[in-house]
Formats: C-alpha cells, structure tokens, sequence
C-alpha cells in the first residue's frame, strides 16, 4: 500500500520530484497540479497517466482524491507557498516544502531528517542548503570548538533555474544563510547563489568555507567527517562528490585574522570544493541542483510516511 500525494508545482523542481516518486515503492502521485495546461511537466505526466490539474491550489482541493492525499509536495515558489501553508494547515496535510519560504523548520537529512516527522510542515532549504550545510554539520560536529562562520557560494546551471528559483533569489540567500545556522551550527552564515549562463552548461559547483576554533591537529579528524558526510550525502545522490581533498589555512594566536562584526580569530579557514551530478531524471545531468534538492525532499517524504504508518 503507498502513501497517496499530491505535488503543487509543474515546473523543472515539481517534475524532477514526479520521475522520482514514479520509481519509489513508498508514495503514490495521485495528482500533480500545476498552472500552465500547455506546461512541459503537465503534459509529461498525462502522458505517463498521472492525474493532473492546470487549476493550481484550488484544483488539487476539488480532487476528488483529495481527502486520501496525506502529503503534499510544494515545488511552486515562496510567495505562494506562504497561502498554501495556510490552506492546507485547515484541511490537515502534511507538507514538504521545497521554496524558500520556511514556513516549517527547516530539514538536511543527514543532519536532522529524524527531528521534525511530526511538523505539519517541513521545508527543505534550498538545493544549496542542501548541497552544503552538510558539510557545515559535518565540521560543527567533528571538535568541540566553535563554529564561527559558514559561508557557501552554489553556482548552478543558467538553464536548471526556472522561474521559480529566479523569483527566489533573495529568499534564497536569506532562507540558506539561516539554515547555515539553525542546521549547519554556525554563528553566522552567509549564502550566494550564482547562475552561470555557460554554454554547454556546467555542472553544479559548490564551494564551502568555514572557520573553526580548532588546531593542526584536528586536520585529520576533520577531513575524515568531511568526507564521512560526503558518502553519507551520496548515498541518496549518487553524483554528489569532492572535487578534491579540502584545503587548510590557519590563523595562530600570534598572527590572527580580523573579522567584521566578530574581532580577532584564531583556528582554521576550511575550504571544500563540491560538485553535483544529477540522475538526469528531468533536465540533463548537469543539473544537479534539481537533483539533490529532490532527492532530499524524497527521503523525507518516505520517512514521514514510515514514521506516520501511513503506509
């Protein structure tokens, strides 16, 4: 028996999330909804025999379905999600979202998928949040000195970033640099986001900096956890890897760095390089943005079903 659901959104991240429901053995699309009847990933799912509707939020209420629908993925974008949230809160759906918006708190799999299963509502950051607070969390967790800064800068495909991502910039960098926070551990986080409009388009990059109270002789221990968590990332995004071992730069008592708005550090500048390759279940592999970013809201997906019996 699978789990019935719902994906708002028909855009490149909704029909990413559509192939990959259609190959698990846990959820059910019963209806994937969007805005466009002519829209690419509409007219792809008719195609595959999927229930779908061009009349957005209020089609997916008037499903007849739509009282079995026990999660609904929104793939649509922030400023939207803020009344689907409240819409869906009254009729009692679980919701996994997948905008900026931040409605719900906030979920990396590897690094909290088990703390939230009973929200009403999740939200999966951003395909750079996902891509790189892993590793946030992964060097938080390795000393027990402080985590003083995270700063991640997510260069994507021009052509992987529909408009939904473009009408999220700006919440894009605030909902990831908060995440860097609340998730990764930092004291304080900063995010950039870069569409390259490279032709052929290039693969997602991602690169991670971090400074940590720690010493020469945490160097091992925290290139291990780095790359613990790079494994533990692809195991559910296979494309997901190091670009090469990460880079060590530090900053002795006698010859700080100053920082604006924290004083002078001491410890160690992290550099980690990344790189994401898509399944190529929508777009071409070098999206692998989209990849991760769903591959991720799938995981929570399942587990919510798992932990809910709604099996």
């Amino acid at each position: 028996m699978k789990t019935k659901i719902a994906i708002l959104g028909s855009g490149n991240i909704g029909t990413d999330l559509l192939l990959k429901i259609l190959k698990n053995d846990s959820l059910k699309v019963a209806l994937f909804v969007g805005i466009d009847p002519n829209s690419e990933g509409l007219l792809r799912a008719k195609k595959k025999g999927i229930p779908i509707t061009h009349k957005g939020i209020v089609g997916l209420l008037e499903s007849e379905d739509f009282a079995e629908i026990k999660i609904v993925f929104d793939a649509t974008s922030a400023n939207a999600h803020f009344e689907h949230a409240k819409i869906l809160k009254k009729k009692g759906k679980i919701v996994i979202d997948l905008t900026p918006a931040a409605v719900g708190p906030y979920v990396i799999p590897v690094a909290n998928l088990d703390a939230h299963l009973d929200a009403e509502n999740v939200n999966m950051v951003t395909c750079g949040g996902q891509a790189t607070i892993p590793i946030i969390h992964a060097v938080n967790q390795a000393v027990p000195g402080d985590l003083i800064y995270g700063e991640i800068v997510a260069s994507i495909s021009s052509r992987s970033a529909g408009p939904g991502t473009r009408a999220n910039i700006d919440e894009f960098t605030q909902t990831t640099a908060r995440a860097i926070e609340v998730v990764g551990g930092a004291k304080k986080g900063k995010a950039i986001i870069v569409l390259n409009p490279s032709d052929p388009p290039l693969i997602m990059r991602d690169t991670v900096y971090t400074l940590v109270e720690a010493s020469r002789e945490d160097e091992e221990k925290l290139t291990t956890a780095i790359k613990e968590m790079v494994a533990r990332v692809a195991a559910y995004v296979p494309g997901y890897r190091l670009t090469q071992d990460p880079v060590f730069d530090y900053f002795d008592v006698e010859s700080p760095v100053k920082i604006p708005g924290y004083g002078s550090f001491s410890g160690v500048k992290i550099t980690t390089l990344l790189e994401v390759e898509g399944a190529g279940d929508y777009l071409p592999k070098y999206a692998g943005n989209l990849d991760i970013m769903t591959a991720a809201a799938l995981e929570m997906g399942v587990k919510i079903a798992q932990s809910r019996q709604l099996l």
